[in-house]
């Protein structure tokens, strides 16, 4: 069963402030930001997933433009500008602001901000977001391009995101995507966390302890 996302999730799980499968974020103006990357040209798009830093196998069938990117997959509180942030940032930290704004943050951070592009048929297969880094901001998506035919999957249950609409989702799930539509799909993908919320303890234990 497809399940078009109109109601707010409210439960949240605290452990990781993570929404416990879809949260509602309410409509973004993408206006500016989907004309703009509706016109990225396919060199530029091939060059930038050549030389981006997530390579992991669940997303092979997934092409990025990474912007912002985590300084190490243990701590989110590192992170780093890539070449295209300053070119894009004008046009991305409005829709960031918009998406972010149900959560009250004075001062929020953005580690990991970037474009994903899934081609039409392509499926990324189930998989959870294991690396530290991943497990305490909240994960946001807000599609620019999309179809009726894309389907979100956590735990199990089929969700659709519609254009313009941001919503969290928890990535600490299982979770996998299925592009069945004609069109690619093209995500404005960003990682969302308090400056103020104290880290947990496990991130600073060394490495090999139990969380």
């Amino acid at each position: 069963m497809l399940i078009a996302i109109s109601l707010r999730h409210q439960s949240l799980t605290r452990a990781s402030l993570e929404t416990a499968s879809i949260r509602r974020l309410g409509p973004v103006d993408t206006t500016a930001l989907t004309a703009a990357v509706s016109a990225i040209p396919e060199a530029l798009w091939d060059a930038e997933n050549a030389d981006k830093p997530n390579r992991f196998e669940a997303l092979d069938v997934t092409r990025h433009i990474v912007f912002r990117f985590v300084s190490s997959y243990r701590d989110w509180r590192q992170s780093y500008d890539r070449p295209l942030w300053a070119e894009w940032r004008p046009l991305l930290e409005p829709v960031l602001a918009q998406a972010t704004a149900d959560y009250g943050y004075t001062r929020g951070a953005y580690p990991r901000v970037m474009l994903a592009r899934m081609w039409a048929g392509g499926v990324i297969q189930p998989h959870r977001d294991a690396n530290p880094a991943a497990k305490w901001p909240h994960k946001v998506h807000v599609p620019l391009l999309t179809n009726p035919d894309v389907s979100f999957i956590v735990d199990g249950a089929h969700f659709h995101l519609p254009e313009g609409e941001a919503a969290e989702v928890n990535n600490m799930g299982v979770h996998s995507v299925e592009n069945r539509g004609p069109t690619d799909r093209i995500h404005l993908i960003f990682e969302y966390y308090d400056l103020d919320e104290p880290a947990p303890d496990w991130v600073d234990a060394p490495a090999g302890a139990s969380a």
